[in-house]
């Protein structure tokens, strides 16, 4: 692999022209306009003071003196403060690949998982890597990846839900012949005891989220760009962060995205092709952290949680030793590749539009007869591949036990308390156990939906979902809900179930909470009345997109966390704005 798919084992030898590349392309680009220079580096400044003004940092009196200088520096002064700037976030951002950590890990990281997954195992079954393959499945369009692979740069964009998504996404390229990737991480994790050795050295490169100013994104795009533009494959995280309340990601962050486009200016010659990629935990180990952080008034909440699951050793191993103690424990799915403005691509690398026809994607490009950037141009084509990849997103999530039943429950009880704000909702004492009979009924509700939306190819199902009986779906459920947070989800409670835990329930839940599940539900509920209700079916075939009428005749209208605390009437300009179903 190393020199047919390996253009990041020659990152460590390249790393310093690789800096060079970046401080000399941003300099030139912000020294061409007059005057620009105290714009910049007073944008900086001001950032920078207001950070750390009550750190304690030592870095802080600098940045004052600068801000404080500005106005009396001259040109020259300027500009070799910005090329010290350039320098010291240049250097910082720089990721390094070691071949030999590549080797190693790709021998101790399966045998790991194994031991962790079945700590009874013998050594031949540790290296066996069928062990891990059963727990950790990876499907979708792989044989078309590989191929892509070796034709262009692929920029790999999966949906986040926890800090081990590079590890497992590391692991599923390792165990199908496809090439290690260089991608951008949260700097806090370069500090992360379990995890720091392997971001050092295996194409990680700092993303410090805590740096707000222009010169610094400028800094990680021209980084992105020129790793594109020279072969380098890329994963980006579109939705930024990890999902805080569990949903698939709808407003993706395009900034990075938006370096696809100026490397195929760049280097016209190497096709670059986006792969969206899903995610699918039946357990995600920092839920608790996130949903509580997500549950926070907005303005409030961490964009960077530091102190979560992931930083304690204790909690990553009780996760990793009961929830992947069962089959199946995550899928990873890999979907249709596309390129950089959302058209299908087939394995030659072609590009197809929505009617089949094949496309000559650099006339996207021409200003005239000339490749050329054009700003508003580019912007608008990184926001259609936004949105290309929000709806892929969607119809590549595996919807899983967890998913389901957590649905159905939560819906099922919101349903009951309708007029409770949604944070009070979640703080109320545990209700009584719910029915079985009742658990089992709202379960296959949802299942039945489902199975309508996946026959649309608007969601894919785990293989348990779409054929298992569903007291097997409900108890699937219930294992995987009590072996690892520390108060179980729900639980088996003589003929009921109890849920322990709301704040989790919505989290999982939320899983499923943007795909128009509930006008599904409803359609089907109102299909089944008898003839002498024709009206109600009237109405039921005119709802607005953006509602769902519930089987107790509640008009409730749908948010990415849950239910929006208010209830706007039909037919007003609130109601008509539609988040439903993928785009």
């Amino acid at each position: 692999m190393d020199g047919e798919l390996g253009r990041i084992f020659e990152l460590e030898r390249e790393r310093e022209r690789i800096v060079r590349t970046v401080v000399e392309r941003e300099a030139a680009r912000k020294m061409a306009a007059p005057g620009l220079l105290e714009l910049i580096l007073n944008d900086a400044a001001f950032f920078e003071i207001a950070r750390l003004e009550d750190s304690g940092s030592s870095e802080l009196a600098r940045w004052r003196s600068l801000y404080r200088r500005l106005g009396r520096m001259d040109e020259e002064q300027r500009r070799a403060e910005l090329l010290g700037l350039l320098e010291r976030y240049a250097g910082d951002v720089v990721g390094n690949f070691r071949p030999g950590v590549y080797r190693f890990a790709t021998r101790v990281v399966p045998v790991g998982l194994s031991l962790l997954m079945r700590p009874q195992l013998n050594l031949d079954r540790l290296l066996n890597l069928s062990t891990v393959r059963e727990r950790i499945l990876v499907q979708g369009e792989i044989p078309l990846v590989r191929q892509l692979a070796r034709r262009g740069t692929l920029i790999l964009a999966p949906t986040h839900l926890s800090n081990l998504d590079s590890i497992v996404i590391g692991w599923s390229l390792l165990s199908n012949d496809l090439p290690p990737f260089t991608y951008g991480a949260g700097k806090n994790l370069f500090f992360n005891p379990l995890i720091s050795f392997f971001m050092h050295n295996l194409g990680a490169y700092k993303v410090d989220r805590r740096l707000k100013f222009t010169l610094y994104k400028d800094v990680l795009k021209a980084y992105s760009q020129v790793l594109l533009e020279e072969g380098y494959h890329s994963l980006f995280f579109p939705g930024g962060t990890r999902s805080r309340s569990g949903a698939v990601e709808n407003k993706l962050k395009l900034g990075l995205l938006g370096t696809g486009i100026a490397a195929a200016i760049a280097n016209p010659e190497r096709p670059i092709f986006v792969v969206p990629c899903t995610l699918n935990y039946h357990l995600v180990l920092e839920a608790e952290t996130l949903i509580d952080d997500y549950l926070k008034e907005q303005g409030t909440s961490r964009y960077i949680i530091e102190d979560d699951e992931s930083s304690r050793l204790s909690r990553v191993l009780a996760y990793a030793r009961k929830s992947l103690a069962l089959d199946a424990s995550m899928v990873i799915h890999y979907g249709a590749p596309m390129d950089l403005w959302g058209n299908r691509v087939d394995p030659q690398g072609v590009s197809f539009d929505d009617r089949g026809r094949p496309v000559d994607t650099r006339r996207y490009l021409m200003v005239g007869d000339r490749l050329e950037a054009s700003p508003q141009r580019d912007a608008e084509y990184v926001v259609e591949l936004g949105a290309k990849l929000a709806a892929a997103f969607h119809r590549n999530t595996v919807a899983l036990s967890t998913h389901l039943v957590a649905y159905a429950l939560f819906s099922y009880l919101r349903r009951q308390r309708p007029e409770v704000d949604l944070y009070a909702f979640v703080r109320m004492p545990p209700a009584e156990p719910l029915a079985l009979v009742t658990v089992m009924q709202e379960s296959e509700r949802v299942r039945n939906a489902l199975l309508q939306l996946a026959d649309r190819g608007r969601i894919l199902l785990g293989s348990q979902v779409r054929k298992g009986p569903v007291e097997a779906i409900v108890a699937g459920a219930l294992r995987y809900f009590g072996m690892y947070h520390k108060r179980p989800v729900m639980v088996r409670e003589g003929d009921g179930i109890r849920i322990n835990d709301m704040k989790l329930l919505l989290y999982y839940h939320n899983r499923l909470a943007d795909f128009d599940l509930e006008r599904v539900l409803a359609r089907d509920l109102v299909a089944a009345l008898p003839a002498s209700t024709s009206p109600l079916r009237a109405a039921s075939a005119s709802l607005d997109p953006g509602f769902a009428a519930t089987p107790d005749g509640v008009r409730t209208a749908r948010v990415a966390g849950g239910y929006a605390d208010r209830q706007p009437e039909a037919g007003s300009s609130e109601a008509s704005n539609s988040t439903g179903g993928p785009r």
